[in-house]
């Protein structure tokens, strides 16, 4: 069985990326690594073909940790305090959190299907059946076997996910932690302590269901490493996506208050995440705060940038996502390409970028659809997009309707729940919020 995201062989060309990333002179690391027969070509799905051999996966372990002791020391992001933002009423909110949570599902369900296929893949699946420029779910009508065959479906989506297929929403990573947000701040509201996510974690979610840097900090908490340090052991995806995902329940539940909601964005990501990862997480959840109370999708992205540094990568990257609004499609994707087609297809900065552009699209048809087209992580980014169009701009009916208000998860006593029920607890936390 080759697992996917903990094999200390497959982590170890990872880490070396990450460490030179963050100031680190990995070379001589580099150099016993090659010695030894390992290879520095990082596994793009998380494991390699063969499994090393006992003493090559005892080197890397070594090694891991040596590149632990030579990472600098992360020190959380101080949130700042943010005025209020006033907008709608709170009979507007009730509707904005419904469509943000139905922008969601319907943003991610959207990129399931092509999820791990660069750019030039979903290019030629798209526009060999008339799908390009994407404006609807994905189908395999019309799609010629031999680009089937070249570009395979993701094969947990291809049953549940191309459009002739769809029966409500099928389980996903990206919906999975936003129901496991919901049931934290049910329980812990704005007191929330990073030890009580990661005993949700294990608690609520099968280990097989959680990957990245997610995996990297089970691993690590059934291996009894504190909450605090879960995210700096042998964990090389620090600064990927996987925070960004789980933090828009935490601005939905603060209509307008960035400040809250990025403090409790803070608290889930630093069990996984440091760096870009938890800016990406922070912006994110400043951002949802934001698409309740604001009515201009850009406005949204930048109004949750004042929750981050405004030199971060992540700054830079919604940046240069936004200063795209005006170019045509292929020659913004190009840019993007040009300038952060280095990265992992799941780390937090090109994906950032992706999903900053996609938000000065015009309607939510067109905004996902970007997302996906962009190559890089197509269901969370097309989650994200989701929701913040969603909340904005609402969710047309031929995209909401296929989800038959109800989505699958992993989580206990959650199966087949209801976009209705999942807004109507999130209101209620939200007014719980308002009159404390």
């Amino acid at each position: 069985m080759r697992l996917t995201w903990v094999q200390p062989e497959d982590l170890l060309p990872h880490q070396l990326v990450q460490s030179a990333a963050e100031g680190a002179d990995v070379r001589d690391i580099t150099t016993r690594w090659l010695a030894a027969g390992g290879s520095t070509e990082a596994p793009v799905s998380g494991a390699s073909a063969q499994p090393a051999t006992p003493e090559l996966r005892a080197l890397a372990r070594e090694l891991l940790k040596e590149l632990d002791e030579l990472t600098p020391v992360w020190t959380a992001p101080e949130i700042p305090v943010l005025p209020l933002l006033e907008g709608d009423s709170f009979r507007g909110v009730e509707r904005r959190v419904l469509e943000g949570w139905v922008g969601r599902a319907a943003g991610n369900l959207l990129g399931k299907p092509v999820e791990k296929i660069p750019r030039v893949g979903i290019r030629e699946i798209l526009g060999s059946s008339g799908q390009w420029p994407l404006r609807q779910y994905v189908t395999a009508v019309g799609v010629p076997d031999e680009v089937q065959a070249r570009w395979p479906w993701n094969r947990r989506s291809k049953p549940t996910s191309l459009r002739e297929n769809i029966a409500g929403m099928p389980e996903d990573d990206d919906l999975n932690f936003a129901i496991l947000a919901l049931r934290l701040v049910e329980k812990h509201g704005d007191e929330l302590t990073t030890e009580d996510v990661a005993q949700a974690w294990l608690s609520d979610l099968p280990a097989g269901r959680v990957f990245t840097a997610e995996r990297v900090a089970y691993r690590n908490l059934l291996d009894g490493v504190d909450p605090e340090r879960a995210a700096l052991v042998r964990n090389p995806f620090r600064w990927w996506i996987g925070a960004q995902i789980r933090t828009d329940v935490y601005g939905w539940v603060h209509p307008g208050d960035r400040t809250a909601a990025a403090r409790l964005a803070l608290t889930d990501a630093r069990l996984s995440h440091t760096g870009a990862g938890v800016d990406g997480a922070i912006w994110v959840a400043a951002m949802s705060a934001a698409a309740l109370v604001l009515d201009d999708p850009r406005e949204v992205a930048l109004a949750g940038l004042e929750a981050i540094a405004a030199d971060s990568e992540i700054a830079r990257a919604v940046h240069l996502g936004l200063s795209l609004a005006d170019h045509e499609l292929d020659d913004a994707l190009d840019v993007l390409h040009a300038d952060y087609g280095h990265l992992h297809w799941v780390h937090a900065v090109n994906n950032s970028a992706l999903t900053a552009y996609a938000l000065t699209a015009p309607d939510f048809a067109t905004g996902v659809g970007r997302a996906v087209m962009g190559g890089w992580d197509t269901d969370s980014v097309g989650a994200t997009v989701g929701a913040v169009l969603g909340a904005v701009r609402g969710v047309p009916s031929e995209w909401s309707e296929p989800l038959d208000n109800r989505l699958a998860t992993s989580l206990p006593g959650m199966n087949q729940v209801s976009f209705d029920e999942l807004a109507a607890r999130t209101l209620a936390v939200a007014k719980e919020n308002r009159r404390g």
